[in-house]
């Protein structure tokens, strides 16, 4: 089984890339599960109904997200319904709205999904997403799982990666924006990056007019963030899966560039 991730993708052209690059990618590369990450779809925060309708028609098949679920405040209901494809994180505190995890059935297949935040350089606080994952695992028969960590230091995530290796059939980092070239699958069969980044206007700042956040720098007072169109970039990876053991055969990083 082919399985492809996207990290974040970003704002309208994000979407647009998404749009132009992943339905030939789909037959070309023969894959049979996308999962995308929508916190930053809409405008660059939160998600809407219409773009993820619009993704999912673009080929992708299932969501996670972040810190930024919260934004589009008339999309937070939609994640209480079972069938709406889009999972916030699983360690966020109890008895907020949607859900944390997903079981899905491709090509017969039980694929188990989570999303979680990451705690180290994250403002608020969220329950430990080491012992949140393997607890979900542990209550799942699902033999492939896709474990999301959205977060901003790369050794969380390269630490949650080894403790979940042979746990999980792919453990990958979103959030900062910025792909890194450390994939490589784990002793035990786990497929790992630390961010897989995102997809979005290349020309910018992870995805934001540059001309918007130079001066939040130069001055540390705030400034709003134009989530300006220009050439994409399109980055994802792809995981070969054992569809009898779970475990990763390979993983590929992919990423093409839009130059006009």
């Amino acid at each position: 089984m082919n399985i492809l991730i996207l990290g974040d993708i970003v704002a309208r052209t994000g979407r647009k890339a998404v749009a132009k690059i992943l339905p030939d990618l789909r037959k070309e590369k023969k894959i049979d599960f996308v999962v995308a990450n929508a916190e930053n779809v809409s405008h660059g925060t939160g998600f809407t109904n219409d773009h993820i309708n619009d993704l999912k028609e673009a080929g992708v098949d299932f969501f996670t997200s972040g810190d930024h679920v919260w934004d589009v405040r008339d999309s937070i209901p939609l994640l209480d319904h079972k069938d709406f494809p889009v999972i916030r994180p699983a360690n966020f505190p109890p008895d907020v709205p949607g859900f944390g995890f997903r079981e899905l059935s491709i090509k017969k297949h039980k694929i188990l999904v989570i999303n979680l935040m990451g705690r180290v350089f994250i403002r608020d606080d969220y329950d430990d997403p080491f012992r949140t994952a393997e607890k979900i695992i542990k209550k799942s028969d699902a033999k492939i799982v896709l474990v999301d960590i959205h977060a901003e230091a790369t050794s969380e995530k390269g630490a949650l990666g080894w403790y979940l290796d042979g746990k999980a059939t792919c453990v990958y980092g979103t959030h900062t924006h910025v792909p890194t070239c450390d994939e490589r699958i784990l002793p035990h069969g786990t497929a790992f990056i630390s961010d897989i980044g995102m997809t979005g206007n290349f020309d910018s700042v992870i995805g934001v007019k540059p001309e918007s956040v130079i001066p939040r720098y130069l001055t540390q007072m705030p400034t709003r963030f134009e989530w300006e169109e220009g050439n994409f970039v399109f980055n994802a990876i792809m995981v070969t899966v054992d569809e009898k053991t779970g475990k990763a055969e390979r993983v590929e990083r992919i990423q093409v560039r839009e130059e006009k």
